[in-house]
């Protein structure tokens, strides 16, 4: 299982997390020409190399023009959804923003759709989380371990006034994952870099046995003198196949006899956008004999409250029921096969590493299919072809 591990002795942060992706092998051309397929523009990304006490390292510089607007994470995930990205992607950077607005939204006692991001909603944060989400693709990553997380000491001045390191929303955001602080002065873990960290790992702890392929040092913005202020990732194959670990998800569930039909296709499409993993629509037979509609949404424990919320006020329920759930998925990744027709996505699912089977991305071939006048099984099948080859 190719396995990537940070090694947060500087902390972490997204430009660190982005420069470490591209030191330990990552393309950067590859990674830019994914990123405007995110659609935004007054941007520019590069990479040089850097001195960090003496050590080598990777430093991502994103620079983008003035902004005058903070955004909402309803604005972030439109972004995300709207994009050309595939879907691999867009639903990891779903999940980092979801998980930095309930933090926020914890944090300020303020409901997740009204949190103005500030920082973390700023256009370097989002090339950040996107780029970082796009290189853990175009490495192969599919398990992901996490050093304990050196936060730094003293204080900080942000947006709310000066707080104390590690600030409020780091501190929420890295709940249950091993912290430490020591003499180094300032913010070592961003926002960014603890929701990013947060969202992919699923162990914490001394690395892994593993067959090392690449190492890669992301440099942060500070040199300090005696210490070397940059994040390692390791990436290798685990020596074994680890034991299938369940995602623990959430299921939400509402009955509604009293509604237009008109609503439920809207209060699917908000539920996507909202970072909801599958939604779909049952006919029940409720109370007095009425025929009714089971509202089903399925989504990771960080989007729960905002989906709530979201059904109390898009639909007419008086309640929304929730348990917890366990998913087994299939090993995933993404690959680009060139065809007649342009770039296209192939989902690939593995089960102990054997490939069984391999899926065009949708969008990506009715897009091209359209552009080029064919039907979308040709591009389908020419996509397959082209993947038969790899």
């Amino acid at each position: 299982m190719r396995t990537l591990y940070f090694d947060c002795a500087a902390g972490a942060s997204g430009d660190m997390i982005l420069g470490a992706l591209v030191g330990a092998g990552a393309d950067p051309n590859q990674l830019l020409d994914q990123l405007k397929l995110l659609g935004v523009a007054n941007y520019q990304v590069s990479f040089g190399q850097v001195d960090r006490c003496n050590l080598s390292a990777t430093r991502a510089t994103v620079e983008i023009g003035h902004e005058h607007s903070h955004r909402h994470l309803a604005d972030l995930l439109k972004i995300i959804n709207d994009s050309n990205l595939n879907n691999a992607v867009k639903d990891r950077a779903s999940q980092v923003f979801s998980l930095l607005a309930e933090a926020e939204s914890e944090v300020h006692n303020v409901p997740v759709e009204r949190i103005h991001f500030h920082e973390v909603g700023a256009l370097d944060a989002i090339i950040d989380i996107v780029g970082a989400c796009i290189g853990f693709e175009l490495l192969g990553i599919e398990r992901f371990v996490c050093s304990p997380l050196h936060v730094g000491s003293g204080t900080i001045e942000i947006a709310h006034g000066r707080f104390p390191v590690p600030p409020p929303a780091v501190a929420s955001l890295l709940r249950g994952a091993p912290i430490y602080s020591t003499e180094v002065k300032g913010e070592l873990v961003t926002p960014t870099g603890a929701a990013i960290i947060k969202s992919v790992t699923q162990e914490f702890g001394p690395l892994p046995p593993m067959v090392v392929g690449s190492v890669g040092y992301g440099a942060g913005s500070r040199d300090y003198q005696d210490f070397p202020n940059a994040l390692r990732i390791v990436i290798g194959e685990t020596a074994g196949q680890p034991a299938e670990k369940a995602e623990r998800l959430v299921m939400l569930e509402t009955s509604i006899d009293d509604m237009s039909p008109q609503i439920f296709g809207y209060v699917m499409d908000k539920a996507f956008e909202l970072g909801a993993l599958d939604c779909y629509f049952t006919p029940v037979q409720m109370k007095k004999n009425r025929p009714g509609t089971l509202v089903s949404i399925l989504c990771n424990p960080a989007q729960q409250k905002t989906l709530c919320q979201m059904l109390f006020i898009e639909t007419t329920t008086l309640g929304v029921r929730s348990y917890e759930v366990e998913r087994l998925a299939l090993q995933r990744t993404i690959v680009t096969v060139q065809t007649p027709y342009g770039a296209i996505d192939i989902k690939e699912a593995r089960m102990d590493g054997r490939l069984l089977r391999a899926m065009p991305e949708y969008e990506h071939c009715r897009r091209a299919a359209r552009e080029a006048g064919v039907t979308l099984l040709e591009v389908e099948q020419s996509a397959l072809q082209a993947h038969s080859k790899l």
